[in-house]
């Protein structure tokens, strides 16, 4: 004969706590992720967490320059007839954000806008080669680069791959 020594409620809670208390330990573990930045072009869309980012502080002027030598993870398939459209988290426009095209940047001021659009051929230009010849990229590196006054505060990275 055996004597139980819960009744069968408390066995329940003891578990739904014991299944609480873990649940908070492995959150607490956690890393709070960074916020997103997003590319689409037509009916696709890639998002990433920053490549580099200090949980809203400035990166170090150092830091942030090696962090834009960094290759994109994320690739989206863009003709020049595309419409390429970038999204941002609210936190992200609040501090305000550029794009930077091969490292260098796109623009003069940076945007507070959550969402933006650009034409696919913007990334896409001739450069000249030795030969004198036009020759458009197969590809181009984009940033994102969230800034707020002198300081990056974080920086995304995509690569716009040329379908035509």
């Amino acid at each position: 004969m055996t004597v139980a020594f819960f009744s069968g409620k408390g066995r329940r809670i003891g578990v739904a706590l014991g299944a609480v208390s873990a649940g908070l330990l492995v959150l607490s573990a956690c890393d709070k992720p960074t916020p997103l930045a997003t590319v689409t072009v037509g009916d696709d869309s890639v998002s990433a967490e920053a490549a580099c980012y200090n949980d809203g502080k400035g990166l170090k002027n150092s830091e942030a320059e090696k962090c834009l030598n960094k290759k994109a993870e994320k690739t989206i398939e863009v003709s020049t007839t595309d419409t390429v459209h970038f999204g941002v988290d609210p936190e992200i426009a609040d501090n305000g954000w550029t794009l930077f095209v091969e490292g260098q940047r796109g623009e003069p001021e940076p945007s507070k806008k959550t969402y933006r659009s650009f034409p696919g051929a913007a990334f896409f230009s001739s450069q000249s080669s030795q030969t004198g010849e036009a020759a458009a990229p197969k590809n181009t590196q984009i940033s994102i680069v969230e800034t707020k006054g002198a300081k990056v505060i974080g920086i995304w990275h995509f690569k716009l791959e040329k379908t035509d």
